[in-house]
């Protein structure tokens, strides 16, 4: 005889086999649901670097870091310096001058987590610890430095040409161009350029049309090679100078750096003497020199204390803000009446600002013995 089944007991059956198929449903739908969020893609875009290379990259990513001499100021000057994940170790020791106004605007960065040594020694460990989307790189020279660089972390690295406000003016506008492409800072890169031609451009229109025989002649010594330098280290194409075509003694040199020779600095003795106060980390330096040594009591500037500060703009690569700033300065000292509205000062904040949100000025001349943009004692 068949055992028939009571009905109680036919409804429980059929609870845990309604509850099973609810359960079996639902565990496939997270599934599903987790699958689909694996495997969304983020959005990119194509940029093509300074080396020529193309190069696929997150859109406006969120983490970024930026290595060489540099980077992280062009970043800064973007108003991007809140997307980096890391720095390299000269946003993090300590040291007796510090002449990189986007640094002093930005003291957090010494909190951030180290990707490798300055100059660009990079530790690709370190890189893939802090977990950036994007790798800037300034003065890459090869291609294969920077692919070799993403292969070992995993990370599209963009390499980038510094550029300067002369010469090489075209680099530094597509470096700002390319940066500003990938963190969807186009906008602030054109105004920063703008800015710049802005600066430069008045600076000429101030002093194109003086006489040469109503300049007065003027030398820069201490300027930072590689290192700090003495009164003999000057540029003959010094870009403040440049700016405001002064009547640089050194100019005839052709040469970007040059270790000039005392006896041809007397024979020069130019009227107006500026210090890169970079010099102030050796001892000697160079307003010692000019103050103890017999050969350059001889000069002119000297004897009638025409002899001024301005601020180091070669600290990791060029400081554009502080290289405008120190022209003028020094386009107020050679040519007053052409300068009469401008305050140094005043001015060189306008630009910090601008540049890195921030006036810090004093605390560029506190650093450097409250010297900068003043005549220096000659006794």
């Amino acid at each position: 005889m068949k055992k028939i089944l009571k009905p109680a007991t036919v409804l429980i059956i059929l609870a845990g086999l309604i509850l099973a198929f609810t359960c079996g449903c639902t565990g496939n739908a997270s599934v599903n649901t987790q699958n689909t969020d694996e495997t969304s893609v983020t959005e990119t875009i194509k940029v093509t670097d300074s080396l020529g290379r193309e190069v696929t990259v997150p859109k406006n990513p969120e983490r970024v870091v930026c290595s060489g001499p540099g980077c992280l100021r062009y970043l800064t000057y973007l108003q991007a310096q809140d997307k980096i994940v890391g720095v390299d170790d000269i946003e993090i020791k300590e040291t007796m001058f510090d002449a990189r106004p986007y640094s002093l605007a930005n003291p957090q960065f010494k909190e951030y987590p180290l990707i490798g040594e300055f100059r660009g020694n990079d530790d690709p460990e370190k890189i893939v610890a802090a977990d950036p989307q994007v790798i800037f790189k300034t003065f890459l020279t090869s291609a294969g430095d920077a692919d070799e660089l993403s292969t070992k972390t995993g990370v599209p690295v963009v390499a980038l040409n510094y550029g300067t406000l002369g010469v090489y003016r075209e680099d530094m506008d597509k470096t700002l161009r390319i940066m500003g492409k990938v963190m969807g800072q186009d906008e602030r890169a054109e105004d920063v350029i703008t800015f710049f031609d802005e600066m430069t451009g008045d600076l000429q229109k101030r002093t194109e049309n003086i006489p040469d025989e109503e300049k007065k002649t003027t030398y820069v010594g201490g300027i930072a090679y590689h290192g700090p330098h003495g009164f003999q280290s000057t540029e003959p194409t010094y870009p403040p100078f440049a700016f405001i075509n002064a009547l640089n003694v050194a100019e005839g040199m052709g040469t970007e750096h040059a270790d000039v020779a005392k006896e041809k600095i007397i024979e020069w003795d130019p009227e107006i003497i500026f210090v890169d106060l970079s010099t102030l980390q050796t001892d000697p330096n160079a307003i010692t020199e000019l103050k103890e040594d017999p050969s350059y009591q001889q000069l002119n500037a000297v004897k009638s204390g025409e002899v001024y500060g301005v601020l180091p703009y070669n600290w990791y690569s060029i400081n554009h803000g502080s290289e405008i700033a120190d022209a003028y300065f020094t386009g107020k000292i050679l040519y007053p009446d052409k300068f009469s509205d401008i305050d140094p000062v005043t001015k060189a904040d306008e630009i910090y600002t601008y540049l890195i949100g921030e006036p810090v000025f004093d605390q560029m001349k506190s650093e450097f013995d409250n010297k900068v943009f003043k005549k220096l004692e000659m006794k």
